[in-house]
């Protein structure tokens, strides 16, 4: 089956209008693990999704719509339910999917045909958007990694789902897709989401970090790229903790951009990382001498947070 028609299901599922938000227990087999549990929390929450997308296809002009939209509160219940659906073990999400797929699909031909700006400038790309990510999740639910690498290698199907295919792959790092992830990393000029994918994917692969501090050093004069990338680069050297990025965090301490926000700020994430591999605070640029207390409860806190978000992949918008 060619890759850009797999939004329609083979067999279709009987759909209903009203969904219910209660799942039935009954018709599901029993949660041996969290993992099991995570699943169906993922496939109610696509159903509640879905739900929400019938009562929009419902609504008789844009302004019904726009009602509709925000009283159903759409943005949250579409990234919570698609976010979940991308992650490995999805095959059991697919009957969910298939919905969400057809309906969005539904949901794009229907505000397209709104006269009015509003929709057609704000929601009509959001819904591009789920879309997307609905196709590529619905990719990986039913053909796996060798799926999602068909997608992202078709150079003819849309970005955003290719960069969602990609997204996925990245959450699942199997074993042996390094070297596609690497090829982004050390091909300049590539599509700077894919990019970001790739260096947070390269935090589950020991012994490369060399490839991500050279990243670093290409990417550091140009002011934009380094806010974006910078700090991804730098949480995955962190998770990895290899010794050949260590040099690096050692000049970060002195010539590092430093910001209020935790996760963005070079020197702290330089601070903690010295810390780790030498048992000492170092100066830096951030702190002053003498106030070696409030830099430990600091760096303390710091750690506890990079700890916390270690394994974590965000993604990006993609226009």
């Amino acid at each position: 089956m060619p890759v850009g028609k797999c939004n329609i299901h083979t067999h279709p599922q009987d759909f209903h209008g009203v969904f219910q938000t209660v799942v039935d227990n009954a018709r599901l087999p029993p949660c041996r693990s969290g993992v099991a549990l995570v699943r169906v929390e993922t496939s109610g929450r696509l159903y509640r999704f879905a739900g929400a997308l019938e009562g929009l296809l419902a609504a008789p002009d844009a302004e019904a719509f726009e009602r509709a939209w925000e009283t159903a509160d759409v943005d949250r219940l579409a990234w919570e339910a698609l976010g979940g659906a991308r992650r490995a073990d999805s095959e059991t999400l697919e009957p969910a999917l298939d919905q969400v797929d057809r309906r969005l699909l539904a949901m794009l031909e229907r505000c397209r045909a709104f006269p009015d700006p509003h929709v057609v400038t704000f929601r009509v790309p959001e819904l591009e958007r789920w879309q997307h990510a609905a196709a590529a999740a619905l990719v990986g639910a039913r053909w796996c990694i060798a799926g999602l690498r068909t997608v992202i290698a078709d150079t003819g199907a849309p970005l955003g789902r290719r960069y969602f295919a990609f997204l996925a792959l990245a959450e699942r790092h199997p074993e042996g897709a390094w070297p596609l992830f690497e090829r982004y990393l050390l091909t300049p000029g590539a599509h700077h989401a894919f990019v970001a994918a790739a260096v947070e994917a390269a935090r589950y692969y020991p012994g490369h970090a060399d490839v991500l501090a050279r990243l670093f050093e290409r990417i550091r004069g140009d002011q934009l790229l380094r806010r974006f990338l910078g700090p991804k680069i730098l949480e995955s050297l962190y998770v990895l903790s290899e010794d050949c990025s260590l040099p690096l965090f050692e000049e970060l301490l002195v010539t590092g951009h430093t910001d209020p926000d935790v996760d963005r700020c070079e020197v702290t994430r330089a601070l903690v990382v010295v810390r780790r591999a030498t048992g000492r605070v170092a100066p830096s640029s951030k702190f002053a001498d003498g106030d070696e207390a409030a830099v430990l409860r600091t760096l303390d806190e710091a750690e506890r947070r990079f700890e916390a978000t270690r394994d974590r992949i965000v993604p990006v918008v993609v226009i």
